[in-house]
C-alpha cells in the first residue's frame, strides 16, 4: 500500500480510531479513547497535554513500541497495528529516529560510538558506522566532539548527539520525547533550533511535550486530554 495523500504530501502517520486499554489485575484503564490524527511528510508536529492525558501512550504507539489495543495504524503507508514485535524493531531501527528527555547515552562510550550504535544493530560494516556516524556528528555541529564522552559534554551537547544518533539511520520521522526536559534555557533553544534545521531541510518531525513554549515551535500543535483529541491548530492559535 502506497503512504495516503494528506494536503498534495503523503501522510506519513495515520492514526485511525486508535485505542489502548491497559489492565491492573480487575481493573482496565483506556488510556487513549478514540484518537484520529494524520501527519504529511515533512510536517513538524507538536503533541500537548497535560499529565495523564495519553502523551505517553501515543507515543509508544507512534514510536511502534507499543500497539493499540483497537484501531489502525498506517506509518508511511503500511499498517503496523498487528505486527509482530521482530517486525516492530525493525521497523523502529530504520524508520524512527528517537530522541528522549534522558539522552539514553552510554556514559563509558564516545559520542561517536553512542551515534554508531543503531547502526551496529543493523549489522552495518564497523567502516561504514564510523563514517555514517561522524557525518551524524557533524550535521548536528559536534564533530570536534566526537571522542568525548557524555560526562565531558553538556546537557545541550548531550542532547545533540542524541540527535545524531537519531539521524544516523536516516529515518523517515524523528520522534522527540520531552526533548528539553532537562536542559536550561539556552540549551534548549540551541536543540529546538535544531529540531527547525532539521525539519527546514525536509524532515518530518514529532515533539511531545507538556510545554506550551515549546510547542510553539512547531508549525501546528495537537492537544491531548484525558486520551482524545480536544484541538489541533497551527502554533500560535492555541490559547
Amino acid at each position: 500500500m502506497s503512504p495516503r495523500q494528506s494536503g498534495g504530501r503523503s501522510a506519513v502517520i495515520s492514526l485511525e480510531g486508535v485505542r489502548k486499554t491497559y489492565a491492573t489485575g480487575a481493573v482496565s484503564v483506556e488510556a487513549l479513547r478514540g484518537i484520529d490524527i494524520e501527519i504529511s511528510a515533512g510536517e513538524y508536529v507538536a503533541i500537548i497535554g497535560p499529565s495523564g492525558s495519553g502523551k505517553s501512550t501515543l507515543m509508544h504507539i507512534l514510536g511502534c513500541l507499543d500497539v493499540p489495543t483497537e484501531g489502525r495504524y498506517e506509518l508511511a503507508g503500511r499498517d503496523v497495528s498487528d505486527l509482530e514485535e521482530s517486525e516492530l524493531a525493525l521497523i523502529r531501527n530504520r524508520e524512527i529516529g528517537f530522541v528522549f528527555q534522558q539522552f539514553n547515552l552510554l556514559a563509558d562510550s564516545t559520542a561517536l560510538r553512542n551515534v554508531a550504535l543503531p547502526l551496529v544493530y543493523a549489522g552495518v560494516p564497523a567502516a561504514e558506522r564510523e563514517e555514517r556516524a561522524r557525518r551524524a556528528l557533524e550535521r548536528v555541529g559536534l564533530a570536534d566532539r566526537a571522542d568525548h564522552r557524555p560526562g565531558e559534554l553538556s546537557g545541550g551537547q548531550q542532547q545533540r548527539v542524541a540527535v545524531a544518533r537519531a539521524l544516523v539511520s536516516e529515518p523517515s520521522l524523528i520522534l522527540a520525547d520531552e526533548p528539553t526536559g532537562n536542559l536550561d534555557s539556552v540549551s534548549t533553544e540551541d536543540v529546538l533550533g535544531l529540531f527547525r534545521e532539521l525539519h527546514d531541510a525536509g524532515r518530518t518531525i514529532v515533539l511531545i511535550t507538556h510545554d506550551h513554549e515549546v510547542a510553539e515551535v512547531a508549525d501546528r500543535v495537537i492537544t491531548l486530554r484525558d486520551g482524545l483529541v480536544t484541538e489541533a491548530a497551527t502554533a500560535g492559535a492555541i490559547a
